[in-house]
Parts: structure tokens; sequence; C-alpha cells
């Protein structure tokens, strides 16, 4: 009988040691997968930050030489106009004098299609 209860007891400590073997594994899995995701989120905050950074000089690049073209369309904006306004000051009398004389001054003339009837 006490080796019946011998081998009960020695299954009784290798199912426990099997048990304790397997939370073990269990723990050490856990462990492993927190790892894994704690890894992937750093990866993923790396990838994130490089990107953005790769954004940023790229819309600062695009933003900059718009800034630019801004800046060349103002100053040529500005140029025509000052150009239009010294043209207008410049013709304005001469025009004026032209278009004057142009009104006032008539000259009756028959028309050459007109035929005199008789």
């Amino acid at each position: 009988m006490t080796s019946q209860s011998q081998g009960i007891q020695q299954l009784l400590q290798a199912e426990k040691r099997a048990k304790d073997k397997l939370e073990e594994a269990k723990k050490r899995k856990g462990k492993r997968l927190k790892q894994a995701k704690e890894e992937a989120i750093a990866e993923i905050d790396h990838y994130r930050l490089q990107r953005e950074k790769e954004f940023r000089n790229k819309q600062t690049n695009v933003m900059g030489s718009q800034g630019n073209l801004s800046a060349k369309i103002e100053e040529q904006t500005t140029e025509t106009v000052r150009n239009l306004t010294s043209s207008y000051h410049k013709n304005m009398e001469s025009m004026m004098k032209k278009l004057l004389s142009t009104i006032c001054d008539i000259k009756p003339e028959v028309h050459p299609n007109f035929r005199h009837a008789v």
C-alpha cells in the first residue's frame, strides 16, 4: 500500500511540476507578446516621426517656393500698375486733344453713294 501511496504521490508531484511549467510557459509567452507589442509600438512611432519629418520638409519646400512665387507675382503686379499709370499720365493730354478734335471738328461731306434726285 505504501508503494501505491508513493506512486500516487509521485504522480501528483509530477502533475504539479507539469502544471507549474505550463504556468511559467504561459507567463513567458505573455511577456514575449507584451515585449513584441511594445517593440512594434516603438517602431511605429519611429516610422511615424520619420514620415512626419519628411512631410514637414516637403511642406516647407513647397510653401517656401510658393512664398517666393507670391512675392514675385506681387512685384510684377506693382511694376505693371506703375507702368500703366505712367503711360496714362503721359498720353492722357494728347488723347484728349485727339478725341475732342475728332468730335468737334466736323467736316460735312456728301456720301459718295448719295444720288441726287433730279
